[in-house]
């Protein structure tokens, strides 16, 4: 006689990795400096969008001032990774990107390249942003979820994939992707409820179908896989895939990919410079352990290392199959 087994439910997150602890040194201060953006894409896990511009959602000229004197008084941090909505539609984005140059660090700048050559709603314009992401020597990490146009537009909406064009093309006026020093990064993720395919394999698509159809020239492609939060879990709810998305990812756990989470060496901070273990936890309002609402300048960078890092069911979207985190892939 055939005895059906039990089907097991998969183990949740905090029993994969029960102390997920930060590295020795924390290399890197990721600021969140605003939620304000052109676009209101569907897999935005931080609800990003035009209407995002309200007090208490971007960063102040003052809370600017208290991360960079934070960061002069913690010298072992080497980088500011600035990521949004869009930073530089921050008032005050060239002030903090210059205080840190003059402190001798790093600066990786997240946006995407549709706001780089159109008005925004408000009648900004942002053509000013390459020339001087390149006269100071800015990482840039630039979003473009496929290199074909329908998959970006079912996205993002009408028209930005030729945006997206344009503001790479932009880019590449300036260095980006060609001078060494200017090193640009694209970065996929997928259309829907699957994991990136491999990203050597998909960065050799992307590197041949832009550079034959416009010319453009970049360093590497960054696979990430989609959070399971906010927006678009919204989206798998309302397509009733979000269980099976959900089993998708917890049965893809990869422990090797575990060491390189960007949790483990570096923090977050929003608008209003709240400490978070990462961008995912802020986009949950999971604050640190122990550390329930208290502000970068409340601390040290000595102090945050080797920290208890908060974890969810939501970490198996970095922990599955390559593993995905702010720099693509880890195995």
């Amino acid at each position: 006689m055939t005895v059906a087994l039990p089907v097991l439910a998969p183990r949740s997150f905090a029993e994969q990795v029960p102390d997920l602890r930060a590295a020795q040194q924390l290399a890197t201060l990721q600021i969140n400096i605003g939620l304000v953006c052109n676009l209101a894409c569907r897999h935005c896990h931080v609800e990003s969008s035009p209407k995002r511009d309200g007090i208490g959602e971007n960063m102040s000229g003052e809370t600017a001032r208290k991360v960079l004197d934070w960061l002069a008084a913690n010298p072992s941090v080497e980088k500011i990774d600035v990521t949004g909505g869009s930073p530089e539609m921050n008032p005050h984005y060239r002030d903090l990107v210059l205080g840190a140059r003059s402190l001798g660090l790093g600066v990786m700048h997240r946006s995407n390249p549709t706001v780089l050559g159109h008005e925004t709603r408000n009648g900004q314009r942002f053509e000013w942003v390459p020339a001087f992401l390149a006269e100071n020597r800015v990482e840039v990490v630039a979003s473009l979820p496929c290199y074909q146009e329908a998959n970006v537009e079912h996205q993002r909406g009408r028209g930005s994939y030729s945006a997206s064009v344009e503001g790479l093309l932009r880019l590449n006026d300036v260095g980006y992707g060609s001078d060494p020093e200017l090193p640009l990064y694209l970065v996929y993720n997928p259309g829907g409820p699957f994991l990136p395919p491999p990203q050597d394999d998909l960065g050799v698509d992307y590197h041949r179908e832009l550079k034959e159809r416009f010319g453009i020239v970049f360093n590497e492609l960054w696979t990430l896989t989609n959070m399971p939060i906010k927006r678009w879990r919204a989206d798998l709810e309302r397509q009733g895939q979000l269980d099976g998305y959900m089993d998708l990812l917890a049965g893809a756990f990869n422990p090797s990919t575990v060491d390189g989470l960007m949790c483990r060496h570096q923090i977050h901070i929003d608008s209003q410079g709240r400490l978070h273990d990462c961008d995912f936890n802020y986009a949950l309002d999971l604050r640190m352990e122990d550390r329930e609402g208290a502000f970068l300048w409340e601390t040290t960078a000595e102090e945050l290392a080797e920290r208890r890092i908060v974890v969810g069911d939501h970490c198996y979207g970095c922990t599955a199959g390559a593993g995905s985190s702010c720099g693509g892939s880890l195995a």
